[in-house]
């Protein structure tokens, strides 16, 4: 018998036995999608088919149960997709089930080698300690190479650790990808150069299936720090790809574009902390980007806190990443973003620091908030 893995699925309804009902309708639709009475026996109904290992009362209190379903590492073939496939297919269609949590097995951890640098990796790349991490964004979409470099530049000269393109720059005819990279990686190469500094640039790569791991290579080639990919967009095996690759060495940062129906709702498609934490951390992800409490999204401060405890959660071996929120941060929320994650932690603040008539001096100010 192959070793198996369990997902935990939160089941909208007030009726024990309408929650069994559809525990184990779930068993059959995440794996052999026929009746269960016409399951062939043997290795089918044995190994292949999901089973219910638990039904159990929600113990937050909300009017539905958990149950856990285990599945067998044979039915997903050394395929992440397929993986994905088994935990939320065909179910993620029907109300009312919410994917909780998701436990792993040995096989899977063999298919998912994690994140390559982690938190820990991309502090060393800044040249900092465990301390939290600063980045921003250039933008917006439509500005010509040069004006996007200044900005590249001014952020590194403020103390930016990290420059990343904003997730809607790609290949546009103002700012081609190739055009971009390169002057983006030389502007923050001549910062550093001014003011000492270990600032990385971080260009988008999402773009056609074709064409994201070339871009991705000559991110590589051409110094950047770090590529950005939005997986909703992109696929969820292109970061997971790119991190187990041996010609690959830059660290992957995950853009939450594209993905807010995984999450967005109280009882379908997955919790914050099983979306960005636990499938980012699979996938090799070594930073995640998405929407801090109090910001223009709408995440809670207990949902942003479960993805950040998520990033760093012991997940057989896999390294801790970092939790990247944003969306709407300025200055004045630094304090309570500190008091709440601590120092593992990347800030995300771009468009505050442009409404300023000084991008230099308003990174410097950033700066000192977040250490002083």
């Amino acid at each position: 018998m192959a070793p198996r893995f369990t997902v935990t699925y939160f089941i909208r309804t007030g009726d024990v036995e309408e929650a069994r009902k559809r525990a184990l309708d779930i068993t059959l639709e995440q794996t052999v999608e026929i009746p269960r009475h016409v399951v062939p026996k043997g290795y089918v109904e044995d190994e292949i088919l999901g089973r219910l290992e638990a039904l159990d009362k929600d113990p937050d209190g909300r009017q539905g149960f958990l149950a856990t379903i285990s599945y067998s590492e044979d039915d997903i073939g050394g395929d992440f997709p397929q993986f994905l496939n088994i935990v939320f297919g065909n179910s993620s269609i029907k109300p009312g089930l919410k994917v909780e949590d998701i436990g792993l097995s040995p096989g899977i951890l063999d298919l998912c080698k994690g994140p390559r640098h982690g938190i820990a990796g991309l502090r060393a790349r800044a040249g900092v300690g465990e301390t939290p991490l600063l980045m921003s964004a250039i933008k917006p979409v439509g500005l010509s190479t040069k004006e996007l470099a200044r900005l590249a530049h001014d952020f590194a000269l403020g103390g930016m650790h990290y420059v990343k393109d904003d997730h809607g720059l790609v290949d546009q005819k103002t700012s081609p990808f190739g055009e971009r990279l390169r002057a983006c990686v030389d502007a923050v190469g001549e910062a550093n150069a001014k003011s000492g500094g270990k600032t990385s640039f971080v260009p988008n790569v999402t773009g056609p299936a074709n064409a994201i791991i070339d871009r991705a290579m000559q991110a590589q080639e051409a110094g950047a720090g770090g590529v950005m990919i939005a997986p909703a967009l992109a696929g969820y095996d292109v970061i997971r790809t790119l991190a187990a690759d041996p010609d690959f060495s830059l660290p992957l940062i995950s853009h939450p574009a594209f993905a807010g129906a995984n999450v967005v709702s109280p009882d379908c498609g997955f919790t914050h902390r099983t979306f960005f934490g636990t499938l980012h951390r699979l996938m090799g992800a070594d930073a995640v980007i998405y929407p801090n409490f109090g910001g223009r999204f709408g995440f809670t401060r207990e949902e942003c806190l479960s993805i950040a405890g998520a990033c760093a959660v012991e997940l057989g071996g896999l390294k801790a990443i970092v939790p990247a929120p944003g969306g709407g941060m300025t200055l004045n929320r630094v304090g309570e973003m500190r008091a709440a994650y601590g120092n593992d932690i990347m800030y995300l603040v771009g468009g505050a620091l442009l409404e300023t008539g000084n991008l230099v001096e308003a990174c410097q100010r950033l700066f000192d908030a977040v250490y002083a």
